[in-house]
């Protein structure tokens, strides 16, 4: 009697903390592609990176960037380079051929870049600067929803150690010879992270609220992931639908899944005060106040405010950063 009301194991309480076999690597699939100007794989793909330690994300000293990644045919892993102009994309697993057919577009074939037209010099001399800066798109909602969900009102120390020990947990190893000590993660599937248990989350710095959201998202995963083939502005409506879904989540994920070049992420702690010093020396700006700032950019705003980050220039420091928290020792 006792074995019947003992707890169940589940795929995720079941595999936390079990050591799991890697694959053998086998061959990679490949796929070149020349692309028609300039580009910069740090530039590109760098919003994709959730904090130095990113297990799903590894950029290499020989230029080379690796990405594991969970494919609608499965979990695979994707290791890019460029070299004279042409863009070698080597991919393993299940969703290796996925990932090779989304290669350009996750380069940016489908983004315009000189449909901006800078108004400040500033903005000008940075994308001179910076000519290989293209907006790719990932083809993938639940990858950039779950993250930005996670760094939901606390420091992104918080939310990176967050992902980091939720993917290395309850993840999956990255197919391929990945590099590194410690290897590469594919984040879970749905279903497993609807199965993480309240404690899990406790350990790793989530609070009630937020692993709330990601549970709700997750349980409509396939209406999450139907958003990638809209446009912008109908993909943002589709997750605010979520509950714990706003403005700010939204935004995040559009301009990663869709490579969305007008969608400005408001509600942030820092950009508006950024934008506003930059754009119209403010350093007290508000959210009104930076879109009325973007607003020449119109249909351009998204890269507009990635510039003025890129331009090097802020306000400076006026207080001490805000207050790391730490709930899984509590």
């Amino acid at each position: 009697m006792a074995g019947r009301f003992a707890p169940r194991s589940t795929p995720a309480t079941a595999l936390a903390g079990v050591p799991r076999p890697r694959r053998a690597a086998a061959p990679g699939k490949v796929r070149t592609w020349v692309p028609d100007g300039p580009l910069d794989l740090g530039l590109v793909l760098g919003p994709l990176r959730r904090g130095p330690g990113d297990p799903t994300f590894r950029a290499m000293p020989d230029g080379s960037v690796w990405r594991a990644s969970l494919t609608p045919l499965g979990p695979g892993t994707l290791r890019i380079s460029a070299r004279g102009g042409e863009v070698r994309g080597e991919a393993w697993g299940p969703g290796a051929e996925w990932l090779l057919e989304w290669l350009p577009r996750l380069l940016g074939a489908d983004d315009d870049p000189s449909a901006f037209v800078p108004r400040h010099r500033l903005l000008a001399v940075t994308a001179h600067r910076r000519p290989g800066l293209r907006l790719g798109r990932t083809g993938l909602v639940l990858e950039s929803l779950i993250p930005s969900v996670l760094e939901q009102k606390v420091t992104t120390v918080e939310a990176y150690q967050a992902w980091r020990m939720l993917v290395r947990k309850f993840g999956e190893p990255a197919p391929g010879p990945v590099p590194g000590p410690g290897g590469m993660w594919v984040m879970p599937p749905a279903r497993t992270w609807a199965l993480i248990p309240s404690w899990e989350w406790h350990r790793a710095g989530v609070d009630d609220k937020r692993a709330a959201t990601v549970l709700r998202a997750v349980r409509v995963a396939a209406r999450m992931e139907e958003a990638a083939a809209m446009e912008p502005a109908a993909a943002r409506a589709r997750l605010e639908v979520v509950p714990g879904v706003g403005m700010w989540t939204s935004a995040e994920v559009v301009q990663r899944s869709h490579g969305a070049a007008d969608e400005v992420t408001v509600g942030d702690l820092h950009l508006p005060g950024i934008v506003g010093f930059v754009l119209g020396g403010d350093r007290d700006a508000d959210d009104a106040e930076m879109l009325r700032l973007l607003e020449p950019y119109a249909g351009q705003r998204h890269r507009a405010a990635r510039l003025v980050l890129l331009s090097g220039r802020g306000p400076g420091r006026r207080g001490p950063r805000m207050t790391r928290g730490d709930i899984g020792r509590l």
